[in-house]
């Protein structure tokens, strides 16, 4: 792994390169390599997961002054949702670099998307305390801020969830519902199937590794199913 080139790729350069490391150690790694020097990244995806928001803040506030607060919460959540920070990570070939365990590593699904959204929160948190705000703003301003224009003109703003409601009242009078049918794997990596249900009718399931992405995947399988678009 050659992180010295990542930095160059990235315009980044770390003083502390072990904090740039560690951004991409995922947990199931250290349970097979106990004596690794560095800890997992966790605690810097929580703080990245903060900058991150502060960041698009801002940068909608600054830049959508005529946005109501409810608009710009919508804008934020497409921006920063698990499949547009994989995206990124993907793009900026993060996937070159991860710690993960032997079985980790062949998981390619859901599960590898979440990793590269969780690595995409630890490398801004890694920035955040080895260059401070304005360096991990400026990435993100670089990286992800671009994605904005095809969010606004494709609506991808309007959530499943949101849209599902909105079109089984107008049609159905009917206000839908989502139960758990199935939920599995450790804490730290749980799998949720979520059903979405019209009164008593199951419409459609939708599998995620957080209730509200399980949700969001049923939401967008039942609009498929009834064709409300």
């Amino acid at each position: 792994m050659d992180f010295k080139e990542l930095q160059k790729n990235l315009g980044i350069k770390f003083k502390n390169e072990n904090l740039l490391k560690q951004a991409f150690v995922h947990r199931s790694y250290l349970n097979e390599n106990p004596a690794f020097e560095l800890g997992h990244n966790e605690r810097l995806e929580f703080l990245g997961d903060a900058v991150l928001e502060l960041a698009v803040t801002e940068y909608l506030f600054k830049n959508y002054p005529d946005l109501a607060e409810g608009e710009m919460t919508n804008l934020r959540a497409a921006l920063v949702n698990t499949q547009m920070l994989a995206k990124i990570s993907e793009r900026l070939n993060f996937n070159d670099f991860l710690y993960l365990s032997k079985g980790e590593a062949k998981e390619i699904g859901r599960g590898r998307q979440y990793i590269l959204a969780n690595t995409f929160e630890s490398f801004v948190g890694a920035v955040y305390l080895d260059r401070e705000y304005q360096p991990a703003k400026d990435f993100i301003l670089k990286f992800l801020i671009p994605e904005l224009e095809d969010i606004i003109k494709n609506k991808l703003w309007r959530d499943a969830k949101s849209l599902f409601q909105e079109a089984a009242q107008e049609r159905v009078s009917i206000t839908p519902t989502y139960e758990v049918i199935e939920e599995s794997g450790p804490d730290h990596a749980k799998k949720f199937v979520i059903g979405v249900y019209l009164e008593k009718e199951l419409v459609a399931k939708g599998e995620g590794l957080s209730k509200n992405e399980a949700q969001q995947r049923a939401a967008e399988n039942a609009l498929k199913e009834k064709n409300w678009h």
